[in-house]
Order: structure tokens, then sequence, then C-alpha cells
């Protein structure tokens, strides 16, 4: 009825512009010419006029050459002006002659042209309110308190169900039980077991947290509303709280059915957080969230299900019992969990008979499932530009590389000297790699530019690693730190490009330093906080938790690291400089080299 209404509205509108453009400049006006009364008079002498017509004050008449004209009569010639100019030509039958009352208009005509603009602005003023405050209201006129939240039922062909996602066998484990309460809800109650109110879903992006949540409400065959955190928060105070009570409002009336918040830490942080204190408006918007959570009736059938990737910034009120009691953490796919994500993906896909989808989720270590759709997506968008028909390998591989580091700029300029330090830098990677036993072999070297980056040295590891060893991140210093070591060496100085590199080694050198407790001096201890997880008014001020001294001994500390890997580096090619020699020169022919071709270089044959 609403969208009727509004459809009716717009037609509306349309139709009275086009009434008053008719009115207004559709009908040709007629030229009427204006003659004085002393025309008037010579005219009525010469006999030049046809007819003539009085009205009121004014006449109006034609003259025989077919002239239409119009003249105002004097006040004093009114009474007398028929009997004196015009009876005796009307006896002679030389001219006709009329009188007509003076029109008069109904009110309401005289009235129309304002109606009609009253009425033009008026529905232009409510199609405007419409557009501006229209949301999850329906569009309606000062809808600002309605829910944005969209209402998605769900048809036969389009649900989502746990067939549909791959790689997370834990986590729907854990949601099994949620979908057979909102189910068979009877056996839960009359065993007086008590559901959870809240699932919260914890993890980076794009790893599946809402498709999760779509799929839970699919198997459970109820309606799914869903929303973002940032749609409850508005500048004007008190529409955050009330278009949370409307949520829950609607959420009651189609129970039972799973109310989906992303990105819940847009509303969800912690309160009394920041410089000047709380935000007022978005801490009514949470109090009112988590009234309204906790304020259910047993087992109403209402399911709350949020995701965020930020959980440690969240009120710690909406993570107790009885709210969000159940965490769910939805990391990144193992090698496993790739494939069976590769194989969902690549199911209506033509792949070609080379293509082996272990050998793909063995090449993308973390990877998350949104990244493997976008390398399928990219592997069938490379097929059709060359026209194949089914997806091969290497054009998968050309995707993962792509999605990684960026596509090929073949067509930059590089100077031959540039292309020479780009060779020596990305075969000094590769050699110190090669060199250390027990690091992730070589997948590909190249000096294409891609991205930001000049060129680039690609690595498979054997396994998926959760935990990293001290000795593998000293080993992953030297490999860092073999460009520039090669530059300084073979080229006799160095270069901007190995800007990414040293930050990465600093960065990992801190972190062995002050987060692992890898300093033998330092011991087993924590120093600061997160730089990348600064919370404002939580973190900003607090002091440092260790002494100049001590910043001094994890400067120094950091030093040795940076130092050792250097002189490790140095010590390798200085060792290996043929094989480096030749490494360079093949990048310099073939640009690109894979696994086997750099095995055979480093080999000798």
């Amino acid at each position: 009825m609403k969208r009727f209404f509004k459809g009716i509205s717009i037609y509306l509108l349309i139709v009275l512009l086009i009434m008053f453009s008719v009115r207004m400049f559709g009908t040709e006006v007629e030229q009427i010419s204006e003659f004085d009364f002393t025309e008037l008079v010579s005219r009525l002498k010469d006999g030049s006029i046809d007819r003539i017509t009085s009205i009121g004050n004014t006449v109006e008449g034609e003259l025989k050459d077919g002239t239409k004209f119009t003249a105002i009569l004097p006040e004093e010639a009114r009474p007398t002006f028929y009997h004196d100019y015009v009876k005796e030509m009307v006896d002679n039958e030389t001219i006709k002659y009329g009188a007509e009352q003076i029109p008069i208009s109904p009110w309401y005509i005289e009235m129309l042209p304002t109606l009609m603009i009253l009425l033009v602005f008026g529905v232009v003023w409510f199609v405007f309110m419409q557009q501006s405050q229209g949301g999850g209201g329906g569009g309606r006129v000062m809808s600002f308190g309605k829910s944005k939240a969209k209402m998605h039922k769900l048809e036969e062909g389009k649900l989502v169900t746990f067939n549909e996602v791959a790689g997370l066998e834990e986590e729907k484990e854990e949601l099994k039980e949620i979908v057979d309460f909102l189910s068979h809800p009877k056996k839960y109650v009359e065993i007086g077991a008590r559901i959870p109110t809240g699932v919260l879903m914890v993890g980076p992006p794009g790893t599946g947290k809402t498709y999760l949540s779509k799929a839970v409400a699919g198997e459970a065959g109820v309606p799914f509303f869903t929303i973002s955190g940032s749609d409850f928060v508005e500048m004007f105070v008190g529409v955050g709280a009330s278009r949370v009570r409307d949520l829950f409002e609607q959420a009651k009336k189609n129970s039972p059915c799973i109310v989906f918040i992303d990105e819940i830490d847009a509303v969800g942080r912690r309160r009394g957080a920041g410089l000047g204190g709380g935000h007022d408006e978005r801490e009514q918007t949470l109090n009112q969230l988590l009234v309204e959570m906790d304020g259910f009736s047993k087992n109403e059938g209402i399911i709350v299900m949020a995701a965020t990737n930020r959980a440690d910034i969240l009120d710690p009120a909406l993570l107790r019992p009885g709210r969000f009691d159940r965490t769910i953490y939805v990391g990144l796919p193992d090698i496993k969990g790739r494939e069976a994500i590769l194989q969902v993906h690549t199911r209506n896909k033509p792949l070609a008979e080379d293509v082996d989808l272990k050998v793909v989720a063995k090449r993308t270590p973390g990877f998350t499932p949104a990244d493997l759709e976008n390398l399928v997506n990219e592997a069938a968008l490379l097929t059709a530009r060359f026209n194949l028909k089914t997806i091969p390998m290497h054009l998968i591989e050309e995707a993962s590389i792509k999605v990684q580091a960026g596509p090929e700029k073949k067509s930059r300029v590089i100077s031959p000297h540039e292309r020479k330090l780009t060779a020596y830098h990305e075969a000094g990677h590769a050699l110190t790699a090669r060199m250390i036993p027990g690091t992730d072999p070589v997948h590909m070297v190249t000096i294409i530019p891609r991205g930001m980056a000049g060129g680039f040295t690609a690595y498979i590891p054997n396994e998926d690693r959760n935990y990293l060893t001290k000795k593998q991140m000293e080993d992953k210093l030297v490999i860092l730190l073999g460009g520039r070591v090669t530059e300084a060496l073979v080229l006799d100085d160095i270069s901007t490009g190995a800007q990414n590199d040293i930050e990465r080694a600093t960065k990992l050198a801190r972190s062995m330093v002050t987060h692992y407790g890898m300093s033998e001096i330092l011991g087993p201890m924590t120093y600061g906080t997160d730089e990348e997880e600064v919370f404002v008014g939580r973190d900003l001020n607090r002091s440092r938790n260790y002494s100049e001294e001590v910043a001094a001994a994890i400067d120094k500390e950091m030093r040795k690291l940076i130092d050792t890997a250097y002189h490790r580096a140095e010590a390798i090619i200085k060792q290996n400089m043929e094989i480096l020699h030749r490494l360079a020169d093949a990048l310099l022919e073939k640009e690109t080299i894979d696994a086997r071709e750099f095995e055979e270089i480093f080999q000798g044959s």
C-alpha cells in the first residue's frame, strides 16, 4: 500500500506539471490589436469595422480585413456610446452589434492556479522527505526511528545451507545446536535448557562470518534480518535506540528468526571511551541493545548473531552470559579447508585436465575464503580474455600471484641499470632461501613489476604453520635482508628497493624482542602494547610500561638480531657468488623463472 501511494504521488506530480505547462505555454496566444477611443471612433466612421461587442467598459470587435481588436471606453462615453456611434450603423445593417455581461468565474476556478502551485510544492516536499528519511521504515516521512534492517524470506532455490559452506567444519558443529533449537524448540523447553541468546562470530575479514549466519537461517528455515552496526548510529540523539527497539519488535512479530548485526563494533564499543568521554548517542544505542537482548522472555525464538574482527574493543556487558554467551572464532582455513572451498567455487566452472586443486590449496596459505573466491574468478576472467574454453593450471597460478602482488606491469619502461639491480636483488632473496635448511621452497622469481614492487619472489610452504620458532624467524630475517646484501656486494651500492624488506625485518625483530620474549637479556616478557590495537581513550594515555633503560636494551637487542642476520646473508652470498650470477643472468634473459627452472640453474644444469 505504501509503495502504491508513493507511485501514485509521483505520477500525480507529473500530471500536474503537464497540466500547468499546457495552461501556461500550450495554448497559442491570438494576436489582438488594442485601439484607443479616438481610433475606435475613427474606424466606426470610415466603416472598416465588421462587428463589435460591448462587454462592460470594454468593446471587442473584428475589422473587415479579419483583424481583431479591443478598446476601453472612457467613463464619460459609456452611457451614450451605443446611441451616439453604433445605433445608426446597426439600423442600416452595416455593422453587427452585440452586448455581453462581464463573465464571472467561480471562486474555485480563480483559485485553481494557486491550488495547483501549492499542490505541486506539497507533492515535491513529500517525495523529498521520502527520499531523505526513507530507510527501513518503508520510506515514510519522519521515519528516523525505524529500523533499517532487511528481512530475507527464504525462497526455494536461494537457500544457503551448511552444504554450501566449506572449510568451517568445527564452526558448523557449534552452530548446529542453534539450528536444532530453531527447528525443534519444544524439546529444549521441556528439559529446561536455555539456548544461547546471542552468538558472536570473531575473525579476520573475508573468512565467511556473514555467509555462515545465512547458512544457519537456511538450515533452520526461518526469516533472516540483516543490519550493519553503523545503521544504528545517527546524528540525532535517541534515533539509534529507537531503531534498536523497532528492530526487535519486527523480530518478535516474525519469531522464530535470526537477527544478524554485521560489524557490531561500530555500535558495541566499550562505553566511556574517548578523550572527552563517551559518545552519548552511541552509548544510548548500546544500552538499548543490551536491554533488548537481556529482556527476552524465555525461549522467544530470537537468535542474535553478530560479526566483528575487533572483539577486543567490545563492551564487556555485551559478552556476558545472557547476551552474547557463545563466541565462535572463524579463522583462516587450513590446506584441507582451502581445497574444499576451491571445490565449491569451481563447481560450475570448466577446469582443464591439468588443474590440481590440492596443489592450488598448498600454494595459497593465509588465503581467506573471499581471497580464494577472488582467485577462481580472476582465473576465469583470464581464461575468457585468452578465448579459452577451460581454465588451465598456469592461469590459476597467475591469478594466485595476481591476488597477492597485483597484475604484471610489462609496459613499464625500466632502464637497463634498474633491471640489473632488480635481478640481483631478487636473486639474493631466492639464493638465501634455497641455502638455508628448512625454509619454504622457491616457487617463482620475476623481475616484472607487480603492484608497488619492482620484482617478486614467491615461496610455497611445505605445510601450514600455526606457530613460528625463534630459528624460523631468524632465518626469515636473513631472507628479507638477502636482497640488500646482494646490492651492496655485487653492485657496490644500495637502493630504495629494499625499503619494504627492511620495514618487515625491523617489525619482525621488534616483535621477537617485545612480544614473543625471545631475547636472552630481556627475558620472556612483553613490553608495550600492540600498536595495531590502539583504542582511543583506553590505550592512548597509557604510560609506557618499561623504563628508558629497557627501551635502550630493546633497541640494542633488535640491532643485534638485524646485524646477525645481515652477516649470515653476506656469508651465504659470498660463498655462492657463481650461482647468484647465474640466477641474475637467467632473470635478465627470461624475466620470470619457475621452481623447476630455478632448481636447474641452482644445480648448474
